[in-house]
């Protein structure tokens, strides 16, 4: 299963039925786990720890080390889960001494060309569209699906269930469940499309849309919104999971958007 043109190093842990193409480099302190592809021409560099079930397309390079100029050598990891699939020259860089790896979750979705820096943590179940960005220490939470071309500023945090439209940039936290759209970016209501497909009631969808009218639409600033949720609406985990998020936000959560922005006329 493994290409007599492929070079593996003797200290890589690679399991018995990975099937590894020609031309393909795995360097020492490497994991790869039981049943993952690696097609050809693939760079697997040190602190590498694929799971199981994987597929990694031509031109891929994981584990590089960072471009950060704060990066001193120290050892640190790419961890990805099992059943996702890395697409062409994706680069996927491990993580730095302020966190020491770079996680992307399972049963993902890395697709063509894009990056995925140090320390940044991707959950599971999500989608990464060609050519997106993803700076340092981003975190991107379960079944987000970020569109074509995104562009995502480091320490940006996006909660799950969130959908960012294609050629986005991203500059402040995407609360969990909603859309966003637009230049700058904007939340566009809630992500009930995709709320419906991973099993959420209708119920469940309208308690979250009320919870956005209150923060976007009630006239109110970030801080008296969740005074308000919190005392006025029912106490669930959807509720919690919004208000906790927002309050943790360290670089503050996107906005409404708002007449007379760059692109008022643009259809979502």
């Amino acid at each position: 299963m493994i290409h007599p043109h492929t070079y593996i190093h003797p200290n890589a842990k690679v399991a018995t039925n990975v099937k590894i193409d020609p031309f393909t480099v795995i360097h020492p302190d490497v994991e790869i786990g039981e049943g993952t592809w690696v097609g050809s021409n693939v760079t697997i560099m040190e602190g590498a720890r694929i799971g199981k079930n994987c597929r990694i397309f031509p031109g891929a390079v994981i584990s590089a080390i960072p471009q950060d100029l704060k990066f001193e050598g120290e050892a640190s990891i790419v961890e990805i889960g099992d059943n996702t699939t890395i697409r062409e020259f994706v680069t996927v860089n491990r993580g730095t001494k302020a966190l020491g790896k770079t996680v992307i979750g399972s049963n993902c979705q890395i697709q063509a060309y894009s990056h995925i820096a140090h320390d940044c943590i991707v959950g599971d179940h999500c989608i990464i569209s060609n050519n997106t960005q993803v700076a340092g220490h981003v975190v991107i939470g379960d079944w987000c699906v970020l569109a074509g071309m995104c562009a995502i500023h480091q320490f940006v945090k996006i909660g799950d269930h969130a959908f960012i439209s294609g050629g986005s940039l991203v500059r402040k936290d995407v609360p969990p469940y909603i859309k966003a759209a637009r230049d700058p970016l904007s939340y566009a209501g809630v992500n009930s499309v995709g709320l419906k497909r991973r099993g959420f009631s209708i119920d469940q969808i309208n308690h979250i849309l009320d919870i956005y009218r209150v923060i976007y639409n009630k006239g109110l600033n970030t801080s008296q919104a969740m005074v308000y949720i919190e005392e006025e609406m029912p106490a669930t985990d959807e509720r919690d999971e919004i208000v906790t998020f927002i309050r943790e936000s360290g670089r503050g959560i996107i906005k409404r958007f708002t007449k007379g922005s760059q692109d008022d006329d643009l259809a979502i």
